[in-house]
C-alpha cells in the first residue's frame, strides 16, 4: 500500500488522484523481517503525539519495529504498577508514561504494522532506579550497575517484565547489558564480600546477572536481545535464542553468526542517527550481510536499526534528525540487494522525492543536502534541497 501510495499524486487540474502510466503490478517482499528505529526516552521525554508521529513516519518508509529505550540512567518515566516507586526517577511529575499510555502507543503501532519492542538496559545504565528504591543501588555514592548481590534487585526485573508482558506483545524484549562498569561491585563492600563468598570476580558476576534477567524474560514468554558486549564477554554462555544487538563495529555480525546466535546490525559509525556528521550516503551504503558469504549464516541476521539516541535531541527536532536519513537505510533493508545501488548518486533523486513526499504528509524531514539535520541552503524547489 505504501508503494502505491506513492505512485499517486494530485492532479491540479482535474482535481482527482492521479496514477501515471497504469496499470501497475507490484510485487514485493521485504528482504529482512526486522527493519528497525530506535528512539530514546530517558535522556529527553517525548510525548505521545510526538511518538506517533515517528510510528507514522516508519510506515511510510516500511520500517516494522519501534525500539522503545525507554529508561536510563537519567530517568525512569513509565509506570511499573508491581513496583510504583521507580517512577519517582522520571523528570518531572508530568514527563512519565502511564500504563494505558503505554497500551496506546502499542495499539497504534499495530494497526499500522509496526511492532513496539521495550528495552530495560540492565545492569548498568539504570541509576535512575534507584530513586525511588534506593536498595537497589550498590550504595548512596556508588549508584550504578544494579546491585548484583541483592535479591530484591532480580525480583524488580521480574515485576518490570510481568507487567511489561501484559502491554509489550512483541515477541522479544531487550535486556541491554552494555558499557557495565563493575567498579561499584568492587568498591561496596557488602557486595565484595557476596562476590568473595560465590567465588565471583567482577567478570562473573556481569554474566550471572545477564543470564539471570535473561532466564527471567524468557520465563514471561520473551525471546531476548542484548547488546554485543553480552556477546563480546561470554557469547558461548547465553541462551541460544538470543538475538546479538551489534553497535560497536561492523565486524561482530560475522562472529556472532559463526556462533549460531541470531543478530541485528546497528553499528554505530553507520547507522547512529545521533551523529549528525553521519550523511545519508553512509546509512545507504551500509550491508549488514558485510563478511558474511555462508547463506546459512546470513538467515542469522534478521536485520539492522538505525538508533535515534536522545542526548541531543527532544521533541523540537527529533523529526529532523531522523528523516530522510533512516528512509535510505530502510532502503536497504527492504529491497533485494541486486536491487540496491551501487553508486548513491543513482538513489539521489528518489530519495529526495520521498523526503518531499514526507515533507507534504507533514513530517519535518531535512534536506539530504549536508549532514544529518540540516538547514535548506537556498530559495528552491523541494527536490533541489
Amino acid at each position: 500500500m505504501q508503494t502505491f501510495s506513492q505512485l499517486c499524486h494530485f492532479e491540479f487540474t482535474s482535481r482527482l488522484i492521479g496514477l501515471n502510466s497504469a496499470p501497475w503490478m507490484i510485487s514485493d517482499a521485504p528482504r529482512f523481517p526486522y527493519r528497525g528505529l530506535l528512539i530514546d526516552t530517558s535522556r529527553h521525554y517525548l510525548p505521545l503525539a510526538t511518538i506517533k508521529g515517528v510510528i507514522d513516519a516508519m510506515t511510510y518508509s516500511k520500517l516494522n519495529v519501534l525500539h522503545w529505550h525507554i529508561v536510563d540512567e537519567q530517568s525512569f518515566p513509565i509506570e511499573i504498577p508491581s513496583y510504583p516507586k521507580l517512577w519517582n526517577g522520571s523528570y518531572s511529575y508530568s514527563e512519565r508514561y502511564t500504563m494505558p499510555d503505554a497500551i496506546d502507543i502499542v495499539r497504534y503501532a499495530e494497526k499500522r504494522g509496526v511492532n513496539v519492542l521495550a528495552e530495560i538496559d540492565v545492569p548498568g545504565h539504570a541509576r535512575s532506579w534507584g530513586v525511588g528504591y534506593p536498595e537497589l543501588w550498590p550504595s548512596d555514592s556508588c549508584r550504578e550497575p544494579l546491585d548484583v548481590s541483592n535479591n530484591f534487585t532480580f525480583k524488580v526485573i521480574d515485576g518490570i517484565l510481568s507487567d511489561f508482558s501484559k502491554v509489550f506483545k512483541f515477541k522479544f524484549v531487550h535486556l541491554g547489558g552494555d558499557e557495565v562498569n563493575t567498579s561499584c561491585w568492587t568498591e561496596t563492600p557488602h557486595i565484595k564480600e557476596w562476590l568473595n563468598n560465590n567465588h565471583m570476580n567482577v567478570s562473573d558476576a556481569y554474566r550471572y546477572f545477564v543470564l539471570r534477567a535473561q532466564k527471567i524474560a524468557i520465563s514471561h514468554g520473551y525471546e531476548v536481545i542484548n547488546w554485543e558486549e553480552t556477546f563480546n564477554n561470554f557469547g558461548d554462555k547465553l541462551d541460544r535464542k538470543t538475538v546479538v544487538h551489534n553497535w560497536l563495529g561492523g565486524d561482530v555480525a560475522p562472529k556472532v553468526v559463526a556462533a549460531g546466535l541470531r543478530c541485528i546490525v546497528s553499528n554505530q559509525d553507520k547507522w547512529y542517527l545521533d551523529h549528525l556528521d553521519a550523511t545519508w550516503e553512509g546509512f545507504y551504503l551500509n550491508e549488514p550481510l558485510k563478511g558474511i558469504n555462508n547463506t546459512e549464516q546470513q538467515r542469522l541476521v534478521i536485520g539492522g536499526e538505525v538508533c535515534m539516541w536522545g542526548e541531543q535531541i527532544d521533541a523540537s527536532d527529533i523529526e529532523q534528525t531522523i528523516w530522510p536519513r533512516a528512509a535510505a537505510a530502510a532502503e536497504r533493508l527492504w529491497s533485494p540487494l541486486e536491487q540496491i545501488a551501487e553508486d548513491t548518486r543513482s538513489a539521489t533523486s528518489r530519495l529526495s522525492r520521498f523526503r518531499c513526499l514526507l515533507n507534504q504528509r507533514g513530517v519535518a524531514a531535512a534536506p539530504l543536502a549536508g549532514n544529518g539535520r540540516t538547514a535548506p541552503y537556498e530559495p528552491g524547489p523541494c527536490v533541489r534541497q
